[in-house]
């Protein structure tokens, strides 16, 4: 039986499509964004975003109230950190010598709350002050003004920042889930410090890695700028530019666009065709082309950010977009222009930094493309070789090439070097939450190698741990999920743990026909594993739909699957023979994965 291509999805080999964080365009994605993953069909397999609901009242229920009330003057004139500290001691002295009055210890609050801000602005050295700062001004607002209150809220969302800055991010959570539960409750409310709260929810949940949950509010923040920002204001111009992003990150590529293009358009009022701005921007719409598979439109804004960058004597960024360039022409097959761009790339780079191993690790795909592999190989061991010693200073980078290396060992046949670098990203996959939609890329390839190299019981533990960490990025109907499902269906297949191979199977087939179709070799495959799993266990009613839906998938093929079809009709037969008591039926076919194709 034919495996289809996709069968081993999760980051494929960038000259298949080039969606690693390190090769795709926006510098601010480049640690945190899009997984090494092939893009989504068309149409989109996950729900919309716009189904999930928040409880929150519609932006024209809020109204500008007078909070908060103005510091006394001395503390407002002060602009260092010593002064502002002096000016507070002195405050704090004076309520206290006059007994605390309820509206001298709410300025008082209102003074811990503004240098609990300052603090967190100044560095992790002041995070902790800030955090008490914070918690004394919830203390004075929870007595002076009742919990349920904006003041309240206010202070909670300042506790959330400053907590999901010191990695404290479940006490970040509850509290600005309780600032949004209050801003939900109260008749009147303040936009601004509901889209604080929503804003630092989705960096807190994006810093855990749970895309799919920070896409929404996300959207809740980006849909209150919308109703009391200027139109085409700079401010609603980032706020364009960020919901793109968010979009982009769960590989949402449709509703992105015309998020990025607005975005694109404010940024060249505001900024100037020319400016780096605006070159970042054109970065992210290049991005979003490429998962829709536009991929000349992507190469055209490549080029646009190159000639910007150029032009401002941004070396870094110049570097990058060149890489990005040559990524792009991979996907093309125009791999001597790729080469071309490479080398004026690596010219710029300096001689042990981080960017001259990823022009070695692009450089060793395009040359992979061509089936140069001991050329490619050469590239690979300079690019570890600098590499291995940035892990400490820039480890989200170092995972992202490392593991493009993996794939480009896996395409050389070089499986259990592949296995070992997987395995080595993984570990330092797991000190960063925030690349959860990566460690669950990884965890998925590590688990479909095993069970391509017959270590079935060791490639379920990492197949089970792919879609917990997938389901959290993407949400449950992604389609790299479908395959991470299909994968450990057929693990379970070949342990014979027949219900549970069903179950993970049936979850695989929903996903994968939604995103693909059911004509799609995918579809096809796993509607063959079902029929296996049925047939073993004796169940050949239904085993034998599922054989005619893998006929009939492979009919519609054409005469191109006449090997598929005769093969499917075959099993059919043996089925029925099967399902009338013949022992000499022989059922089913292997079910673990072929190696994908090389092209």
């Amino acid at each position: 039986m034919r495996i289809a291509p996709l069968s081993s999805y999760l980051f494929s080999l960038s000259r298949t499509l080039l969606l690693s964080p390190r090769n795709l365009l926006l510098p601010n994605l480049f640690s945190s964004h899009l997984p090494l993953h092939s893009p989504p069909p068309t149409s989109s397999p996950l729900p919309s975003p716009s189904s999930l609901s928040v409880s929150l009242p519609s932006p024209r229920a809020f109204q500008t109230l007078p909070w908060p009330p103005p510091a006394p003057p001395s503390f407002d004139s002060a602009s260092t950190m010593e002064e502002l500290l002096v000016a507070f001691k002195a405050m704090e002295s004076s309520v206290e010598s006059g007994g605390g009055g309820g509206g001298d210890e709410r300025k008082l609050g209102v003074a811990c709350l503004k240098l609990a801000e300052r603090m967190s602005g100044e560095g992790s050295g002041n995070f902790e002050k800030g955090l008490a700062f914070a918690l004394r001004a919830l203390k004075i607002f929870e007595k002076s003004d009742g919990g349920w209150s904006l003041p309240v809220a206010e202070a909670l969302c300042v506790v959330g920042s400053i907590s999901c800055k010191m990695k404290r991010f479940d006490e970040s959570l509850e509290s600005l889930n309780t600032a949004v539960e209050i801003l939900g409750a109260l008749e009147r409310g303040d936009a601004n410090v509901c889209i604080a709260a929503h804003d630092q929810l989705a960096r807190t949940k994006t810093a855990l890695g749970r895309r799919w949950e920070a896409l929404v509010d996300q959207r809740r923040s980006f849909e209150l700028k919308v109703a009391i920002l200027e139109p085409n204001c700079r401010e609603l111009g980032c706020a364009y530019k960020d919901t793109a992003e968010a979009y982009t990150l769960v590989l949402e590529f449709k509703e992105a666009l015309p998020l990025c293009l607005k975005a694109l358009e404010i940024h060249k009022q505001q900024f100037g065709l020319d400016s780096a701005e605006v070159a970042k921007v054109r970065q992210l719409l290049g991005v979003i082309y490429i998962g829709l598979g536009e991929n000349e439109e992507a190469l055209r804004q490549s080029e646009l950010s190159r000639r910007i960058f150029g032009g401002l004597e941004l070396v870094d960024e110049l570097i990058q977009a060149e890489i990005d360039a040559a990524n792009i022409l991979i996907l093309l097959g125009r791999l001597d222009e790729a080469t071309s761009a490479l080398k004026m790339a690596i010219q710029k780079a300096e001689k042990e930094s981080e960017a001259r191993a990823f022009v070695l690790v692009t450089m060793a795909k395009a040359l992979c493309c061509e089936e140069k592999f001991g050329e490619a190989r050469r590239c690979v061991e300079i690019a570890c070789g600098i590499l291995d010693k940035k892990e400490t200073s820039c480890p989200s980078k170092v995972v992202e090439a490392y593991a493009e290396v993996s794939m480009l060992y896996e395409s050389m046949s070089e499986f259990e070097t592949s296995l070992s670098m997987m395995k080595r990203t993984l570990a330092m996959l797991q000190k960063l939450p925030e690349m959860q939609h990566m460690e669950g890329s990884i965890s998925a390839r590590i688990g479909w190698l095993l069970l391509f190299t017959k270590r079935v019981p060791q490639a379920v533990p990492y197949l089970e741990s792919a879609i917990e960490k997938l389901k959290n990025s993407f949400g449950p109907k992604h389609f790299g999920l479908g395959f991470a499902y299909k994968h450990l269906g057929q693990a379970y297949l070949e342990m014979n743990q027949l219900q549970l191979a069903v179950k993970f199977l049936s979850l695989a087939k929903d996903i994968i026909e939604i995103s693909f179709g059911t004509q799609h070799e995918d579809s096809i495959d796993t509607n063959q594993c079902l029929a296996n799993a049925y047939g073993i266990m004796g169940s050949y009613a239904i085993a034998m739909d599922f054989q005619q839906q893998v006929v009939d998938g492979w009919e519609a093929q054409g005469p191109s699957a006449a090997d598929e079809v005769r093969e499917a009709h075959r099993l059919l037969e043996q089925l029925k023979k099967k399902a009338q008591g013949s022992r000499s039926a022989v059922f089913p076919a292997n079910s673990l994965p072929l190696p994908p194709s090389r092209k």
